[in-house]
């Protein structure tokens, strides 16, 4: 059966990128497996290129990623800003981030997608209003 697309947070995409983080192992493994593009937004890229730099690492394999087609920007946030500021307003109390927003609409988008993160709030948040969304994390 051909899974749906990888919806790439900003987790896996870090870890995948800096070997020394925790979940690298677990981030390359996740790769392998999934078929490119996976799909993501420009929020995710943006905490993603300031995680790297915190980490020691350039921002320049993530322009090799986009560039070679592995991962593409699949969400526009001016396009989508109401479905994305009801999402922020429903989850206030959690608070959700806008990179967490794109990624639950785009789940909402490509309904046979799975979220690729290390954030145990997709464990909560809701598709649809009331939907689970599927995702791939570490145990």
């Amino acid at each position: 059966m051909k899974r749906g697309p990888g919806l790439l947070d900003t987790g896996p995409l870090v870890s995948f990128l800096a070997s020394g983080l925790r979940h690298h192992a677990w981030a390359v493994e996740q790769w392998k497996r999934l078929s490119p593009p996976l799909l993501t937004c420009e929020p995710v890229l943006t905490e993603a290129a300031f995680l790297l730099k915190r980490e020691g690492c350039e921002a320049d394999a993530l322009f090799a990623l986009l560039d070679r087609g592995v991962i593409r920007i699949a969400l526009s946030v001016q396009e989508e800003q109401a479905d994305l500021r009801a999402l922020m307003h429903r989850y206030r109390n959690r608070p959700m981030s806008l990179a967490d927003a794109c990624l639950v609409r785009l789940s909402e988008l490509h309904m046979a997608g799975e979220v690729l993160t290390l954030d145990s709030d997709f464990r909560v948040y809701r598709r649809h209003g009331n939907k689970v969304i599927p995702v791939l994390m570490p145990d």
